[in-house]
């Protein structure tokens, strides 16, 4: 991953520590159950969005290069991981 791809991978991860701290401030203040949930939320889908970055990234690095590979059991493995990361993902 170049620096500018990890630069704000890690920027939106502290956004997303600090929204977490709030969270958990919200709780201790006994905030409104919706309200929490909401921002649980926000969390939810910050870091999905994390992933997604992480995932393209990977998929147009890693997976190029291994798939343009004269390696088979190379090929073979970096799709299972990628197969593998979305039968997690879907799993409910």
């Amino acid at each position: 991953m170049d620096e500018k791809h990890k630069a704000d991978v890690a920027r939106r991860l502290k956004s997303i520590k600090g929204h977490v701290t709030g969270i958990e401030k919200m709780l201790a203040d006994d905030a409104y159950c919706i309200d929490v949930i909401k921002q649980i939320q926000a969390v939810q889908a910050a870091l999905n969005k994390v992933s997604a970055q992480l995932l393209e990234n990977h998929l147009n690095s890693c997976v190029v290069t291994a798939v343009r590979s004269d390696d088979k059991r190379e090929r073979e493995r970096v799709l299972d991981e990628i197969a593998e990361v979305f039968t997690t993902a879907t799993k409910v």
